[in-house]
């Protein structure tokens, strides 16, 4: 008896994933610099043997959930703005993520008579913020001018889930900000003294 020949069945397809060799390596890597940036990396024995611990996983999820949605930014964020760029309205303007870090709001607005320190002094010590000013200075030949600063507040006592959603939001926040003069990022009040400012306001 002669039996029909079934077509044979196609080999599955392998994932296209990273060998495994590879993915022990990457994986750490990628784990030790969302500590680096979260200010929080610890000296371990050997970076590649970091463990993806539960923490990391949640850590790394967050950051990736936000970067997919990303982070509104209320209007009232750009009228201010522009308040201070065009109309020379205010002094400072300090902007901060609601509680659901959904949305970017304005946090605090100076008006023009407010000094560097009252600036300063409403940089919260626990938590982050984005930040303009608007410096006035003489330069040597006696010459009035003015530099607007972008400030990225990230204090080392901040949590590590608020300076992650900061850092991933930073740059798309900023680019909305049209006359931006001089950047910043400041983990505490020594980097961003009035000295510091003068010396890059030059």
């Amino acid at each position: 008896m002669v039996r029909p020949l079934l077509p044979s069945a196609s080999p599955p397809a392998r994932a296209r994933l990273l060998p495994r060799s590879a993915r022990g390596v990457l994986v750490p890597l990628l784990i030790s610099g969302l500590f680096v940036l979260a200010g929080r990396f610890q000296t371990c024995s050997s970076t590649l043997a970091l463990p993806l611990t539960r923490s990391c996983a949640a850590m790394l999820e967050s950051l990736v959930a936000n970067a997919r949605s990303g982070v509104a930014v209320n209007d009232e964020c750009m009228l201010k703005f522009g308040e201070l760029q065009s109309k020379r309205l205010h002094r400072f303007i300090t902007y901060k993520m609601d509680d659901k870090f959904k949305e970017i709001v304005v946090d605090q607005v100076g008006d023009r008579a407010t000094s560097y320190e009252d600036f300063t002094n409403s940089l919260p010590e626990n938590d982050c913020r984005y930040a303009i000013y608007d410096f006035d200075f003489v330069t040597a030949e006696d010459v009035q001018k003015s530099r607007i600063f972008y400030i990225l507040w990230s204090p080392d006592s901040a949590k590590v889930k608020s300076k992650m959603l900061y850092a991933s939001s930073n740059q798309k926040f900023k680019s909305g900000l049209n006359g931006i003069q001089v950047e910043l990022q400041a983990t505490d009040a020594s980097e961003i003294s009035i000295d510091q400012i003068k010396d890059r306001a030059r």
